[in-house]
């Protein structure tokens, strides 16, 4: 059950990843260049990969060829989820991938039980060896696995030189090592990794033995291309990385040994320094290097450096040992060094074959992994660059061969009539190189091996004269005006299937020959190193033919190759590295279209669509496209053939658009495959909408009624738990009531069980609502009504409260509201109940004086400044004959009251003389200052004041003598000469009038306000 999960999830993230192929093209590109419809056009190719790019997809289709641009970064593409997407699935039903080729392989090579190989070219750096570890490890996840095949694949993958690897074993085979690299590199180029390797992740102690230093600018093989620090490699990591694969690979203690000592040999053959003697010999007058040499490979050190400086000849039955000149000697050293290593490489791989051997001879299939160096074009093209090339012709023509049988294969098998392509057809330039007795390598070793002086120059001269009619070559001599420029007098012209090459042929003869001299063979025979003693067997010195050629050598390697190729399903990796700096995300536009043309991408995307663009199985086509066609959806239940053919019929498709297969549709333009896909896209949206629209409906659905029950059960349990605690509520309430019914019945009982809780109750009940009735001042007598038990507390409460708010009163009293309620109190004692207005009067302060200081005239003040000032008010003085009313001021002060007019004193009466003060029971304010008439005084002040009770209250503190006011009703007499007294009518009216009446009266009338 969980296994068919898993796989459902898989085959919809499949669906997923097809169908985000073709939509995002635009932004993307496609990812089958098959699919461009410019697809003669350079740039448009180069476009296309530059989008896929900067989206950081590397990969991309030409049919089934695989274009990989190598990131310089970690995608995290490479994981065991993606090896397990990418495993028994169709090859065109996810994005191109490397695991998509590897799978494709392993799976035709178990259901069809033939041989398989997948061939990864591209220049160094383009990511040739990355793709090899990426093969091999998704081969190492996803086949059936056993402890010894575990093994041999963990050997496998820590073994990469030139590889061919079967699933249950593996195999190396090298094909061609560039020896020349060991002792000569163009510029920007290093050696062989493994020197710097060792140099900087080599223990010191075994440096120390090996006689090396860890600069490598200090040996001549590693400097000369100045480039042996790369800021991109590692080579410290990268000497660990090979260390565990000594150990992985089984080798000893004793071969590291010898290895190493090998390794380390060359490098101090490289720095042995050859001098010139008088005689025109080669001398090695430094030693140093010659002893290390000679301690490494375990060999004399005289007979090594003999056999560096001389050279043995035989004749017939002498041998003469003659004497190098310095630029043989260069050459006995390099070759030396060349020799050894290159034996030394045949011999890992020996070692590495023997342990990967497959041990099941029942299995009988392989898949092949070939990784090559791509076509070379340098500024200077040597001899390496001639057979390097020449191998990248001969695999571009097994690649258009393959192609096109293949697709004249798969148009058979599908009944559609074959149309001839017209393609480049490179037999002619590789007839060129390899024919016998013609071509160039043919000619190159018979300039070998003829007697007399032959140079590069006569092997030129050779050249022009046998195959100087040829298409394809030219030279100086035979190019014509404009291309004659641009070849030197050293060089030719070849015109490869991927462009013109220009090669020079200075070093063909000697790196053709690469011969060691007879003197150094036998030294490197007897040496003790194990490794060099396999390499260099005693049986050669026994052998007199001389040996085959490089080029010979070569051109039987690469015929071997292609005999197991051929005898192969094939399947293809094009590796481009984006920049020369090896940076992420940066897209060299000059060097990528260099690449495309070297690689003969162009060629071959023209030949693939050259008949169909698309095809496709009936049954996915179908099932893709369905939504198109409404016979088609939802389900179409007939056979696949006839439901495409409705659904293309159904959406308009030209004849000249299509062909139907026996089990495929072929759609020959792009054009027509984006057209289909983007009406699948409007449908998909519409389709998307309604699908949406029913889900949300069904989840909507589906909620509601999850809610509706949920709310039902919610609220029968409310209801429920409400129910209940009402029961609760109303049994505690009768509980309650039959209680306070009891206490209410037994209230005036004493304290008992049956009226504790009601009195206990009443009294905070009382006490409660008491705090909300209190009083809030002293002169507020409400109080709260208390229960008839309560009547001698609320007594006791009222008491306290009173006093409470008498204190608080009193606390709050000044000094000076003090005084002032004294004289209030003298007020009332005068005047209460006995003059009208009184009430009124409570409530208006009194003040301190009615007069400031400033509104007394200063001559006033000057007369009375022996005395001070304690009151003052103005006053309307009436004349005591006429009554005429005059504005005056009233003064007090501690001794006497002052009538003043303006500067004047108009009456002084003193205290002692004052007889009393009469005054009216009415509201007016009529006042009658009575003097004695023996003291000289003018007679009694009759005033009118508008603050009556104030002043008559201040006069009265001042005088300080008892009973002097006299509140009379009707009238009252007043003094105003001796003998002569005057009268004074008070009544009452509708208005406040003051008169001299008839009689000669002072008529008062007051107005009488209703109480």
């Amino acid at each position: 059950m969980m296994e068919s999960k898993k796989e459902d999830v898989r085959r919809k993230h499949i669906r997923l990843h097809m169908e985000g192929a073709l939509t995002a093209r635009d932004k993307v590109g496609v990812q089958d260049f098959v699919l461009l419809d410019a697809y003669t056009s350079e740039s448009a190719f180069v476009d296309n990969l530059r989008k896929r790019f900067n989206e950081n997809l590397i990969y991309t289709y030409i049919g089934t060829l695989l274009v990989s641009v190598n990131p310089y970064q970690e995608l995290g593409i490479y994981t065991v989820s993606q090896m397990e997407l990418y495993q028994g699935v169709n090859f065109f039903e996810l994005p191109p991938h490397v695991y998509a080729i590897a799978d494709n392989a392993y799976r035709m090579m178990c259901s069809e039980l033939n041989n398989h190989f997948i061939l990864i070219s591209g220049e160094s750096g383009a990511g040739k060896t990355e793709a090899s570890k990426k093969i091999l490890q998704y081969f190492a996840v996803t086949c059936p696995m056993t402890q010894s095949l575990q093994i041999a694949r963990d050997r496998l993958l820590l073994s990469n030189p030139v590889l061919e690897g079967i699933p249950v074993g593996g195999h190396i085979i090298s094909y061609l090592i560039e020896k020349s690299r060991v002792v000569y590199q163009n510029q920007g180029e290093r050696n062989f990794h493994i020197f710097y390797q060792l140099l900087a992740g080599g223990e010191e102690e075994r440096l120390a033995l090996l006689g090396l230093e860890r600069d490598p600018q200090l040996y001549k093989y590693l400097s000369q291309g100045h480039c042996a620090k790369e800021s991109s490699i590692n080579d410290k990591n990268d000497w660990k990385t090979v260390s565990n694969a000594f150990s992985v690979i089984d080798f000893t203690e004793a071969d590291l040994e010898n290895l190493f000592g090998i390794i380390a040999s060359v490098l101090h053959l490289g720095n042995i320094c050859f001098e010139e003697d008088d005689q025109g010999c080669a001398t090695i007058p430094d030693t140093h290097e010659i002893k290390w040499i000679a301690k490494l490979l375990g060999v004399h050190p005289a007979v090594l450096l003999e056999a560096l400086t001389h050279r043995k000849i035989e004749a017939k039955t002498e041998e003469v040992i003659c004497p190098l000149t310095l630029e043989l000697s260069v050459y006995a050293r390099d070759a030396m060094a060349k020799a050894v290593y290159g034996r030394t490489f045949t011999w890992l791989v020996n070692k590495i074959n023997s342990s990967l051997v497959n041990k099941d001879f029942t299995r009988k299939t392989v898949i092949g992994l070939l990784d090559i160096y791509g076509f070379e074009v340098f500024d200077k093209n040597g001899f390496e660059q001639f057979c390097i090339n020449y191998c990248n012709e001969k695999l571009q023509q097994l690649l258009i061969e393959r192609t096109l049988k293949a697709e004249q294969a798969e148009y058979e098998m599908e009944g559609i009539e074959w149309e001839p392509i017209k393609y480049f057809n490179n037999k002619i330039i590789c007839d060129l190189v390899e024919e016998r007795h013609k071509g160039i390598i043919s000619i190159l070793d018979e300039e070998c091996i003829r007697p007399g002086p032959a140079t590069d120059l006569s092997f030129l001269e050779k050249l022009e004269e046998k195959v100087g009619t040829h298409a394809h070559f030219e030279t100086r001599k035979l190019a014509g005006p404009t291309g004659r420029k641009r070849i030197g007098w050293m060089e030719f012209r070849l015109l490869h299937y991927a462009g013109e090459v220009t090669y020079c042929t200075k070093g063909f003869l000697e790196k053709n020959n690469d011969l060691l001299y007879r003197h150094l063979k036998e030294v490197l025979c007897k040496s003790k190193n194990v490794i060099l003693r396999e390499c260099f067997l005693l049986a050669e010195l026994e052998n007199r033919r001389r040996p085959p050629t490089v080029g010979t050598q070569f051109k039987n390697s690469l015929s071997s190759l292609l005999e197991i190729l051929i005898s192969k399903e094939p399947s293809y990796i094009r590796c481009i590295k984006p920049n020369d700096r090896k940076e992420p995300s940066k897209f060299d536009d000059f060097l990528i279209r260099h690449q495309i043309k070297y690689l003969g991408l162009m060629e071959h995307l023209r030949v693939r669509r050259a008949g169909f663009a698309y095809r496709r199985k009936y049954e996915h086509f179908l099932q893709r496209y369905k939504s198109l066609c409404p016979d088609t959806w939802p389900h179409w239940h007939g056979p696949p053939a006839e439901g495409v053919e409705r659904l293309i019929n159904y959406i308009g498709y030209k004849p000249e658009e299509y062909k139907l297969g026996k089990t495929k549709i072929f759609i020959r333009f792009p054009r027509t495959l984006f057209a289909t896909e983007d009406a699948l896209e409007f449908c998909k949206h519409q389709l998307v909408a309604r699908i949406q629209a029913t889900y949300k409906s069904c989840l909507g659905r589906k909620e509601y009624v999850k809610k509706r029950q949920a709310a039902i059960k919610l609220e029968a349990h409310w209801r429920g738990a409400l129910a209940r605690k009402a029961i609760q509520r109303r049994k505690w309430a009768v509980r309650i009531i039959r209680k306070f019914i009891k206490g209410f019945i037994n209230r005036n009982k004493p304290l008992c069980p049956d009226n504790e809780e009601f009195i206990v109750f009443v009294r905070k009940n009382y006490i409660l609502n008491l705090r909300y009735h209190l009083p809030k001042t002293v002169l507020d007598k409400s109080w709260l009504r208390p229960p008839g038990i309560l009547e001698n507390a609320s007594d006791l409460l009222r008491k306290m409260c009173v006093r409470n708010l008498v204190q608080k009163y009193c606390r709050g009293i000044t000094a000076e509201r003090k005084a002032m309620m004294q004289q209030k109190v003298v007020t009332s004692e005068i005047f209460r109940g006995r003059k009208d207005g009184y009430t009124e009067s409570l409530n208006q302060p009194f003040a301190n004086s009615r007069i400031n200081e400033g509104d007394i005239n200063p001559k006033v003040l000057q007369l009375i400044s022996h005395e001070k000032i304690q009151y003052g008010v103005p006053v309307i003085k009436y004349d005591r004959k006429g009554f005429k009313a005059r504005q005056r001021q009233l003064i007090l002060t501690q001794k006497a009251a002052y009538v003043v007019e303006l500067a004047k004193i108009k009456q002084k009466i003193e205290y002692s003389a004052l007889k009393g003060v009469s005054t009216s029971n009415l509201r007016d304010g009529i006042l009658v200052i009575h003097v004695s008439p023996d003291d000289k005084q003018k007679g009694d002040a009759v005033l009118q004041c508008g603050h009556m009770f104030e002043a008559v209250t201040k006069l009265v503190m001042l005088v300080k003598k008892e009973n002097i006011v006299n509140v009379v009703q009707g009238s009252l007499q007043f003094f105003i000469s001796p003998g002569k007294e005057g009268t004074i009518v008070f009544d009452t009216g509708p208005e406040e009038q003051i008169y001299k009446n008839k009689n000669g009266q002072l008529t008062v009338v007051s107005v009488r306000r209703k109480s």
